[in-house]
């Protein structure tokens, strides 16, 4: 069974963020979709082994950030790669406070304020019904999966639940490939990797990137 055909469906990106223990935490997730209109409720997947899940649990209350394809690609590296429970994800870009939960700053689509009503277990995934609380204006064109995979040339995280392992492919080319360790970002250059090269998905610096053979 060929899974890839599920890199056909369609998925956007965002940012969730909330107080855990009166600390801002956060993550990237991609599966987020409305399902009322009137006082609309709302559903998003976030992996059990997420912080971000133990936040939501804990205070109910949750933003949502829309990314768009003009977001800060290290803002979807850092809230996808790295964990909460130890590592301040808004260090570099700081945050605001709206309804009472953090909303990471940087250029959005749009931002929702979601309260959290019910938890259903779906396996490696928890579905959390919510309810929206309030609205926040954003611009620019929503990031779509499609986008993230192929313009930025990001990969799914190991909780995403459209992450899938793939085999490493010969180069087709004479550039030598070089992946970060962290988000796995191909970078493809003519010789070595310089010194100063920082990943442009996850912001880390040359010494994660190991050269592909």
């Amino acid at each position: 069974m060929d899974l890839k055909v599920l890199y056909q469906l369609t998925y956007g990106l965002y940012v969730l963020g909330a107080f855990k223990d009166g600390r801002a935490v956060g993550c990237v997730i991609n599966t987020c979709f409305q399902v009322t209109s009137e006082n609309p409720l709302l559903v998003v997947s976030v992996n059990k082994n997420n912080y971000t899940l133990e936040a939501i649990r804990q205070t109910k209350r949750f933003s949502l950030s829309i990314v768009a394809e003009d977001t800060n690609p290290e803002i979807i590296g850092k809230f996808g790669f790295f964990t909460s429970r130890d590592t301040d994800k808004y260090a570099n870009f700081g945050f605001e406070t709206h309804s009472d939960v953090p909303c990471v700053k940087g250029k959005f689509a749009g931002r929702l304020i979601l309260e959290a009503e019910q938890f259903t277990d779906c396996g490696t995934h928890v579905l959390v019904l919510a309810r929206l609380k309030d609205t926040i204006e954003g611009s620019g064109t929503p990031m779509t999966y499609a986008y993230y995979h192929n313009v930025i040339k990001g990969k799914a995280p190991a909780n995403a639940p459209t992450f899938q392992k793939e085999e490493t492919k010969e180069a087709k080319s004479t550039l030598r490939r070089y992946e970060c360790s962290i988000c796995h970002y191909i970078a493809e250059v003519d010789g070595e990797l310089p010194d100063d090269y920082t990943c442009p998905v996850c912001g880390v610096d040359r010494s994660f990137f190991n050269e592909i053979i």
